[in-house]
């Protein structure tokens, strides 16, 4: 997996793209630590379509980040989730989590 981080106004973007799995744990943490920090961003939005496969474990990430996110007042705002990103986030129900927004 890689992750290319962009500053864009008042949001963070994380452009994840491959493989998004329990193996993508430290990449994924290393991402989007610097994220939580006290900044004017808001928003940290995590941009999805290149992502190639998603597993409970990335849920699991996503959902760890979305509480370590509203601690210090940032929304997570999933973005341009494929069919097979979509799909796995409807079965989990991550539109149904506060602090998650999912925009196609």
């Amino acid at each position: 997996m890689q992750i290319f981080t962009t500053k864009l106004d008042d949001k963070i973007i994380l452009q994840i793209k491959g493989r998004f799995d329990f193996n993508s744990r430290h990449i994924f943490k290393d991402a989007y630590t610097p994220c939580l920090q006290i900044s004017p961003e808001k928003t940290i939005e995590l941009e999805m379509s290149g992502v190639e496969y998603l597993d409970s474990s990335s849920l699991g990430m996503i959902m760890l980040l979305s509480e370590k996110a509203q601690e210090v007042g940032k929304t997570i705002v999933i973005t341009h989730p494929n069919q097979t990103v979509v799909q796995v986030l409807d079965i989990a129900n991550i539109a149904k989590v506060p602090n998650i927004v999912i925009e196609s």
